[in-house]
């Protein structure tokens, strides 16, 4: 009885030795996937459409940490360490402080799997449901840019035309927030309203105040320093007839007039539009804070 009792024994300081060394390898391989992800989608370009310049870097830097970390981590996971308290003289060390409920390969699944599948099976785009709840649809009332006075001063006609380049066929290329900011610019809009003008976004149906179905809504999304805080840029376009056929929510270079026209109490920016095209992707589709 006693052997056996002795072989219990051994065999269980065995398996909690055992777990305790696959418990830090397999945290090691989460930190090290967790590294590979944020480093694949650095090196990829897909961290574009999460982050803004400024934070790029910080990711990089991270990725780069945890790499480091897993693989340490994992290099050194069969060294016993110092359980950090006194046991008396003559007292064996015969616990482990790292026994946990649940199996290091359980814990290694639900540290690894969401990652994975959250990185291999995004779209890095938006559904329509999240486009609108980001404000694709809302209409921007003049009190709420206060602060568009000190964004943007007042510039003359004249100096818009030598600060913007113009298309062979005579429209001046605005960027979307340029136009979309302006309706909270009285100054800007008595400038703007009525110049010939080119810009390009995403193009998607228009689902307020269109009874005749001639407008559509160009957008593109604003980001400050992640995804999570973007908000859409929208302007209306107006073709006073049937729109063309343009892919939905794809790139589109349109041309035609400013307008800034009051409706139902909110002020608007409205493109006439004389030509809209199919526009290829741009690098960086996102306006960022630069």
């Amino acid at each position: 009885m006693g052997f056996r009792g002795g072989m219990g024994i051994v065999v269980r300081k065995g398996g909690a030795a055992m777990n305790s060394v696959l418990r830090r390898v397999f945290f090691s391989l989460a930190v090290l996937l967790w590294a590979a992800v944020i480093l694949y989608f650095y090196q990829s370009g897909r961290i574009v459409k999460y982050l803004a310049p400024d934070f790029r870097e910080i990711a990089l830097a991270g990725g780069l940490g945890l790499a480091v970390l897993g693989l340490f981590n994992l290099l050194t996971a069969h060294r016993k360490g110092d359980c950090g308290h006194d046991h008396g003289e003559g007292e064996k060390h015969d616990h482990d402080h790292e026994d946990r409920d649940m199996s290091p390969l359980a814990s290694l699944i639900l540290m690894t799997l969401p990652v994975g599948f959250s990185a291999a099976w995004t779209q890095d785009s938006f559904s329509q449901a999240t486009l609108a709840r980001k404000g694709l649809y809302d209409n921007l009332q003049l009190s709420e840019t206060p602060y568009l006075a000190s964004a943007f001063s007042a510039p003359t006609r004249e100096e818009i035309e030598n600060t913007h380049s113009k298309t062979a066929d005579g429209y001046l290329q605005f960027s979307l927030m340029e136009l979309f900011f302006a309706t909270g610019d009285r100054e800007l809009q008595d400038v703007i309203g009525g110049m010939q003008v080119e810009t390009e976004g995403r193009i998607v149906e228009e689902k307020n105040d269109n009874p005749n179905g001639t407008r559509m809504r160009l957008y593109r999304m604003f980001m400050t320093c992640c995804v999570a805080d973007s908000s859409a840029i929208p302007i209306i376009l107006e073709f006073g007839k049937e729109p063309p056929l343009l892919p939905d929510n794809g790139w589109v270079q349109v041309a035609g007039t400013m307008t800034f026209p009051e409706e139902n109490g909110t002020l608007k920016a409205v493109l006439q539009v004389n030509r809209a095209t199919a526009a290829d992707v741009p690098m960086e589709e996102k306006f960022l804070r630069r």
